[in-house]
């Protein structure tokens, strides 16, 4: 893999954000397989891209959409995907951050190891360039989730990514494998799940919902067998908002009569 150096700057201030975060512990490494890999997981807001830039167990690169890689579309895509269910009152503030942040969106995205994504015709690109690292055996880390709700754990996933495993096959002959993730920050965990292999012989359509179908199950699977803590969610909402991972009275009957 030809892995990133990266400017001074951000090495500064990937060191800076090591020694600041907390460590995530990784759990189920094993089920990661020897072969190229896509990871799909819960965005958890920053916290998926970052635990991944530090602690993933793999060589790897993360899709990053392409607007916070651009100064000049950086503040209208943060803005809109980050902080627009912020309260009224202080959206104000949210607006300037946006612009703050530019610089800065411009400098990490563009030095770590990421690959652009695009929701118009350069999404080629992003095929492409997805296919090339898969080829040199360096597994893609994707957060699919979008602004519509699943469960307590997860949005929905957009599912054109598993269109990847189709050209893979078609590149190499080989069935993609695609592995659950779930990052809980509040425990400090990874926790890896067992992936599941892209089938040529079914239609597109059909694949794309077999394998986001379970995807999406497993990872909360994964989130429901851990203790009970509170689940970061997609959307940069309230704190008070956050949900857990168990309702509170399954929690208090499991601690009752497990």
């Amino acid at each position: 893999m030809r892995e990133k150096k990266g400017s001074w700057f951000y090495q500064f201030l990937k060191w800076l954000v090591r020694l600041l975060y907390p460590r995530m512990e990784v759990v189920g490494a094993e089920q990661l397989p020897e072969d190229a890999a896509v990871i799909v997981g819960n965005h958890t807001q920053m916290n998926g891209p970052i635990a991944c830039e530090l602690y993933f167990p793999r060589e790897r690169y993360t899709w990053c959409a392409g607007e916070m890689m651009r100064l000049k579309e950086v503040p209208g895509y943060a803005y809109r995907d980050f902080w627009s269910f912020k309260p009224k009152a202080v959206r104000w503030f949210y607006r300037l951050l946006s612009y703050l942040i530019a610089p800065l969106s411009v400098c990490v995205f563009n030095n770590a190891n990421t690959i652009p994504v695009y929701r118009d015709t350069r999404i080629i690109r992003t095929f492409r360039e997805s296919l090339a690292r898969l080829q040199e055996g360096a597994s893609l880390v994707i957060f699919p989730e979008y602004n519509r709700k699943y469960n307590n754990i997860l949005y929905d996933f957009q599912d054109r990514f598993i269109d990847l495993a189709r050209l893979y096959y078609k590149k190499t002959g080989q069935s993609l494998a695609f592995v659950p993730m779930y990052i809980a920050p509040s425990l400090k965990k990874m926790v890896l799940g067992k992936p599941i292999r892209f089938c040529a012989d079914n239609p597109i359509a059909e694949e794309r919902q077999r394998i986001c179908g379970y995807l999406m199950e497993e990872i909360t699977a994964l989130a429901c067998a851990l203790p009970l803590h509170t689940v970061v969610p997609y959307r940069n909402v309230p704190k008070r908002d956050y949900p857990t991972n168990l309702p509170l009275e399954v929690y208090a009957n499991e601690k009752t009569y497990g």
